[in-house]
């Protein structure tokens, strides 16, 4: 079997992070959010897989190349405008062939492997088969409607949900999906629905089964989420004890701190679980729980926590307060004016930037 990650958004709801790297690119606990995906898949045996980009300049394609440091073999599906996700799985058709195949959106987090769902599809009756997720606000999603183990009906954002179960970007399809697309029209948002092209299969009586996700899902459409993901995947880390380093010096770091290559900690506190990266420099600083620290970056009296500070970043003299809760993407410098005269906060930002002060 085979497997599509779709990939190619514009990932308009994370910027400015997004206007420099495509959000699957985005890291989490410093590994790129794609790479969760690929992860899963190829823990259930699926290394064959294509990804859909909007260009084959695509960073991802530079980025990943074809799969050999992942232990895949990754093939890119062009996309070059977006028309939804039924769409995007269409373009995938020669991919696939005939063969059963899994699609993953590739800026989902799921703390569930699924091993079993994407094993045993191949053998199953099922045409078809959607990972669902309980969620408290279900209008803003795809909601499936369920008889025991069988969707009998989708809906997109309904206003009445039938159910609280959200589709929630893994998909296992035989090859009649791409009928059922060809038999679909654009929705309002002039795209192509994939729920469209399930409730296709559906109508004409064809099983469609479903599987309900366990542990934790994270959409990571939005700085929010990927924070709370960066949050929930360090939350997972094993227990490793306190690192031992002459890198290490005059400084309490605890257990569950991953420390990269080259690291430096010079008179500062880290309190885990913490992810930092190769050649980073943490002076008279403390860095809390849910960090995660990419490589080449610089901090210096400066509190962080529950933070993504992505690489070649500098945190100089900010000790009046704690960052919290922040993504800083690659290259930013956080600098304190507090010892020039006047005292000012001097702002070079990104279209769609946040700032709290």
């Amino acid at each position: 079997m085979k497997a599509v990650i779709l990939a190619a958004g514009q990932g308009t709801r994370l910027r400015p992070v997004t206007l420099t790297m495509p959000k699957p690119l985005v890291p989490v606990a410093n590994k790129h959010l794609i790479v969760y995906a690929i992860e899963v898949l190829k823990n259930a045996g699926l290394t064959d897989i294509g990804i859909v980009i909007n260009s084959l300049e695509s960073p991802i394609k530079q980025t990943l190349n074809h799969g050999e440091n992942l232990g895949v073999t990754l093939e890119y599906i062009i996309q070059e405008e977006q028309k939804g996700l039924a769409h995007a799985i269409s373009l995938c058709q020669d991919f696939v062939g005939d063969e059963s195949f899994c699609v993953v959106l590739g800026d989902n987090i799921f703390q569930d492997k699924m091993e079993n769902l994407l094993r045993e599809f191949p053998e199953s009756d099922a045409e078809a088969s959607i990972a669902l997720y309980e969620v408290p606000d279900p209008s803003r999603f795809g909601i499936a409607e369920v008889n025991g183990e069988q969707i009998i009906r989708v809906v997109e954002k309904p206003k009445d949900p039938p159910s609280n179960l959200a589709i929630c970007g893994v998909y296992l399809f035989r090859s009649s999906i791409f009928d059922a697309i060809r038999q679909i029209k654009p929705s309002w948002r002039n795209e192509l629905e994939i729920t469209d092209a399930i409730q296709e299969l559906i109508s004409a009586q064809k099983k469609v089964h479903q599987y309900t996700l366990k542990g934790w899902w994270i959409d990571a459409g939005k700085p929010n989420a990927i924070i709370q993901a960066n949050h929930l995947v360090l939350g997972d880390m094993p227990y490793t004890p306190a690192p031992e380093s002459p890198n290490i010096t005059n400084s309490d770091v605890s257990h569950r701190v991953i420390l990269g290559e080259n690291t430096q900690v010079i008179d500062s506190v880290i309190r885990g679980p913490v992810i930092i990266g190769d050649n980073v420099i943490i002076k008279n600083s403390y860095v809390g729980p849910y960090t995660a620290i990419g490589d080449n970056v610089v901090i210096e009296n400066s509190e962080i926590e529950a933070s993504i500070v992505m690489r070649e970043c500098k945190l100089l003299n900010l000790p009046g307060r704690r960052i919290d809760s922040s993504l800083i993407a690659d290259n930013t410098e956080v600098v304190s004016s507090a010892t020039q005269v006047p005292s000012v906060h001097r702002l070079i930002l990104a279209e769609n930037s946040y700032v709290q002060l």
